[in-house]
């Protein structure tokens, strides 16, 4: 609990306004997209870095935890404060301040979401590629804390890729820049680099500038649909092994084509995978890529292959491919879907091991799992399927995810390809990243020697993954 002479003091920086103290509302700022809550001690809601500068003097001076916050989208608990304290809510700061084209880039603030980014750099014939699944409501300044990427990171890479130069309250409330705002820099050490995917936890990020792509003049989708999973998998390691590189490629098992079915009224083919591939590019090469796919994924298994250019199909099966979450909360009448095991990846070649290994472990402790991804760079989640009332269903679930991530290690994976780690990863990147913990706390430590931001995530959690549920058992 603060004191008043805190909450008068943050009052005085943004306005009473604000300043959110009812508990209703706290209460609902202590979720994020994961499976964790706890309840902040106050939002403040900043409209400027300069402000942002003041906020982080005060709790600096102080000893208060820190919470930097943007749409609440994160999957693994970045945005919940467990330590309570403040929680600084960007989305005021939701400016595009500059468009430059001309040097592929645009200068951005925290706030602004993702998909009105794009609808504003559109008529430019530019966009921002990593395509998150979150693309509506997600916002900048958490794409960037957690390295946030999507269906399209497979030609275009991940927003660690697209991020140029950043302006950062660091936890002394020192403003400083880092990167350029050229295409090339080899100036030292590149400090904006390390604050992708720091997660809040060396800074509060209050300005980005974001190379920019140009938009290709067409693009189509194909469907291909398999009779096992694992041949699903293959197909997806021999487009890539023929020297093909699609925009998209996206698996989905029969456990989320039913779900997404029976939610959306979908029609996707009934089957035990599907994989989703969209090609750009000029109409003549476009023609050719369709052909060139629907080879090798009839060579791959696929006994249905169809494929459409028509805009409003196309984002019918991409709004059914993005249905999936809601659509496996809504499979069962008592099972939720929750995000546990949920973005590993692995090398490309290994995609069709990995998700034939997830179902395996499903299934030895009984579970339902959906299966899907961006498999075209071997990026995959599972989704678990259980009743959120019973301990004993918590618990399998934490061995069973422990199984995943060790079989993901196993095959030269990684434990997070895109949602970053906070707490639901951190027992898992500990052991993936054992060399080098010592290291990152040192970064961490001279960055933050009073260790107010976003204290005891990635190296620093403690305990294991069922914890601070926003369910009703495991709350602490």
């Amino acid at each position: 609990m603060l004191s008043e002479e805190v909450i008068r003091e943050l009052k005085e920086i943004v306005g009473d306004e604000y300043v959110v103290t009812d508990p209703a509302d706290l209460y609902v700022y202590g979720f994020d997209a994961s499976i964790h809550h706890r309840d902040a001690d106050v939002v403040v809601r900043p409209h400027s870095t300069e402000e942002v500068s003041r906020i982080v003097k005060l709790a600096n001076r102080r000893k208060i935890p820190i919470m930097p916050r943007g749409a609440g989208t994160a999957l693994a608990g970045q945005a919940v404060p467990v330590d309570g304290g403040i929680v600084i809510d960007l989305q005021e700061m939701n400016k595009v301040l500059d468009i430059r084209v001309e040097d592929l880039y645009v200068i951005v603030q925290p706030g602004v979401v993702y998909a009105e980014l794009n609808k504003i750099l559109k008529p430019y014939g530019f966009f921002f590629p990593p395509t998150p699944g979150s693309a509506s409501v997600c916002t900048i300044g958490g794409m960037v804390a957690v390295n946030a990427s999507g269906m399209r990171a497979l030609k275009y890479g991940a927003t660690r890729d697209y991020v140029m130069a950043l302006e950062v309250v660091l936890p002394t409330g020192e403003v400083v820049r880092m990167g350029t705002r050229t295409i090339k820099n080899s100036s030292g050490y590149q400090l904006e680099k390390l604050f992708v995917g720091s997660e809040g936890t060396l800074g509060v990020i209050t300005e980005v500038t974001l190379r920019l792509q140009p938009l290709p003049p067409e693009r189509a989708v194909t469907i291909a649909a398999f009779r096992t999973l694992k041949e699903a998998g293959q197909g997806v390691s021999n487009i890539i092994a023929d020297g093909y590189l699609p925009s998209a490629l996206e698996i989905m098992d029969d456990v989320c084509i039913d779900a997404v079915n029976k939610h959306k009224n979908a029609g996707l083919p009934q089957c035990a995978g599907i994989l989703i591939v969209e090609v750009e590019g000029h109409k003549e090469v476009v023609e050719e890529d369709l052909k060139r796919v629907a080879r090798i994924l009839k060579e791959s298994g696929a006994f249905q292959v169809e494929y459409t250019r028509d805009p409003e199909e196309m984002a019918r099966i991409w709004s059914a491919r993005s249905a999936v979450l809601p659509a496996l909360s809504s499979y069962g009448e008592t099972f939720v879907s929750v995000s546990l095991a949920d973005d590993m990846s692995v090398p490309i070649s290994k995609v069709a091991d990995a998700v034939v290994a997830y179902r395996e472990i499903a299934k030895k402790y009984g579970f339902v799992i959906g299966i899907y991804g961006h498999a075209g760079d071997g990026n995959l989640h599972t989704k678990f399927l259980l009743d959120p009332k019973s301990e004993e269903h918590w618990k399998m679930a934490e061995k069973a995810v422990g199984e995943i991530y060790d079989v993901t290690l196993k095959l030269g994976g990684t434990v997070s390809g895109e949602h970053g780690i906070a707490i639901t990863k951190a027992p898992y990147m500990k052991k993936e990243r054992a060399s080098v913990l010592p290291l990152m706390k040192k970064i961490k430590e001279v960055i933050d020697p009073n260790n107010i931001m976003n204290p005891r995530k990635m190296a620093y959690w403690e305990n294991g993954i069922i914890q601070y549920l926003r369910y009703p058992v495991g709350r602490k």
